[in-house]
């Protein structure tokens, strides 16, 4: 047992990765979150019976939740209620085309097949050609971290970086495996889970529908929240200190050394500070001496690249509709041009692609008796690009969304049944979990903002401090945030000797 003291900034699933394991490690640690519940962008809303989650629904690569519970020395059956979901997701392309993403291989190859053999013999090496990559970049790059030049710039770190092959962008490499528009689609989109266009994000982006196979999609009963809850309760059974409604208001640094956080006119001193919050608004924000900015000056905070951001809805219904699947995405009919208003015109989409989210299938505690909870996400330009979320913006958005829903979907009365109604913006995200832009998943994962070029977990500018979160290495996505936050803690560990 240590007698230092650990302050981490900011409650979502990084700050409650790294507190429960320096927690463990025998640091005393205390925990500053700014809302009035835990879990940042994976927060809750519960509210007439219904509970939506307001962020994250897609549980992937369940094994890196599961181990920082085994870390502590608990078994994660006992917090985590993991249930297999399969099919996976149901895609549709238009009214008379879809396609169902199973994990079964049978059922998957009678799928692919049905489009054809080629088609399938394409998919099936594409599959075995990222998870060769997978593994490059999982042994490589996403399970160590940065400090200096050498730590990127070595024979081995260029030798695995070259077999990522990173320098096309993901959908061109899948044209290369596949010939069918609407297969391209389906391997393509998952880009969008991190922010980024698949027609300018890295090649190495389409390990992400490769996990989702070979690891297989599971659902959390009570939602992804119940991940943010079972990770307080954990972390305030091994001794943690939760402190909500406390916004950090700066991280104090005296002499290239950070001394603790201050909160209000009131400093508390700490041994080592671990941030949470999002990178960009950080350092502009709670780092008040221009000179432990580093490179990272207010200008160049706001020249980054970031990612886009979310439209959500949320809706309490009063009916029981046939869904035919947990999760479903819905394409625009011009997939080119709808990436191309996200990315390129900066504009609302006016015929946008989107997903929807209807945990209620499986789950009777998100709703009331013969109710339906339906989460609907689109998504769009972050704030820099288009700002205009005005109430008229919002409800003519809203009914653009529900009218296509209308007529593209199951849901063909859905406004006639709405009981309980909620959404979010951009803005929402800017203000409620300082997101910097309100952009949903952190920095844009560009070639040059990412692994050594992103943030890093050890600040280079002052010692003591350490960052997680969207916006540093390894990136977006919640398992990645968590492996993130280990990288942190690993850092801080490696600074103690």
């Amino acid at each position: 047992m240590t007698n230092k003291k650990v302050a981490v900034i900011g409650a979502g699933i990084g700050g409650l990765s790294a507190a429960v394991r320096l927690q463990k490690l025998g640091y005393q640690v205390s925990l500053f979150e700014k809302e009035n519940q835990v879990g940042g962008k994976m927060n809750q809303i519960n509210e007439e019976g219904f509970k939506f989650d307001v962020g994250p629904t897609i549980v992937m690569m369940k094994d890196i939740y599961e181990e920082v519970f085994e870390f502590a020395g608990v078994d994660p059956n006992d917090y985590l209620p993991f249930e297999k979901v399969d099919p996976a997701m149901k895609l549709y392309f238009d009214q008379n085309k879809s396609m169902k993403i199973s994990t079964d291989l049978p059922d998957l190859i009678k799928n692919l097949e049905s489009i054809s053999e080629e088609d399938a013999n394409g998919y099936l090496k594409f599959l075995s050609a990222m998870y060769d990559r997978y593994l490059v970049a999982k042994n490589h790059f996403l399970t160590r971290s940065y400090r200096s030049f050498r730590d990127f710039y070595n024979w081995s770190s260029l030798y695995n970086g070259l077999k990522l092959k990173t320098l096309s962008d993901a959908y061109s490499s899948i044209s290369k495996f596949v010939k069918d528009e609407n297969l391209k689609k389906s391997l393509a989109f998952q880009t969008l889970y991190i922010g980024i266009s698949p027609y300018q994000g890295p090649s190495l982006y389409n390990i992400i529908p490769m996990i989702e196979l070979f690891y297989g999609i599971y659902y959390l009963k009570g939602g992804m929240y119940t991940v943010a809850k079972a990770m307080e309760k954990l972390f305030k059974q091994l001794g943690g200190e939760v402190y909500l409604n406390s916004s950090v208001d700066e991280i104090v640094i005296e002499n290239k050394k950070t001394e603790g956080i201050r909160i209000n006119d009131k400093i508390l001193s700490f041994d080592d500070v671990v941030c949470d919050a999002d990178f960009p608004y950080a350092v502009k924000n709670l780092i008040k001496n221009k000179k432990y900015k580093g490179k990272y000056t207010d200008k160049k905070i706001e020249k980054m690249e970031y990612s886009c951001s979310c439209f959500l809805l949320y809706l309490g219904l009063d009916k029981k509709y046939e869904v035919d699947s947990l999760h479903t995405i819905h394409f625009a009919k011009d997939f080119n041009k709808n990436i191309d208003d996200l990315f390129k015109n900066n504009r609302l989409p006016d015929d946008p692609s989107y997903y929807i989210y209807v945990p209620s299938k499986m789950d009777d505690s998100v709703a009331p008796k013969d109710n339906e909870a339906v989460y609907v996400l689109v998504p769009v330009p972050e704030l820099s690009k288009f700002d205009d979320w005005s109430d008229a913006s919002i409800k003519e958005y809203r009914n653009l969304i529900l009218d296509k829903i209308k007529s593209e979907t199951n849901f063909k009365d859905i406004d006639e049944h709405i009981i309980y109604e909620n959404h979010y913006t951009p803005k929402d995200f800017e203000i409620r979990f300082n997101a910097y832009n309100g952009a949903t998943f952190g920095l844009k994962p560009t070639l040059m903002q990412s692994n050594y070029y992103r943030p890093h977990n050890k600040y280079n500018y002052a010692d003591n401090l350490y960052f997680c979160g969207s916006s540093t290495h390894p990136g977006a996505g919640v398992p990645i945030v968590m492996q993130g936050a280990k990288l942190a803690v690993e850092e801080l560990l490696k600074d103690e000797g």
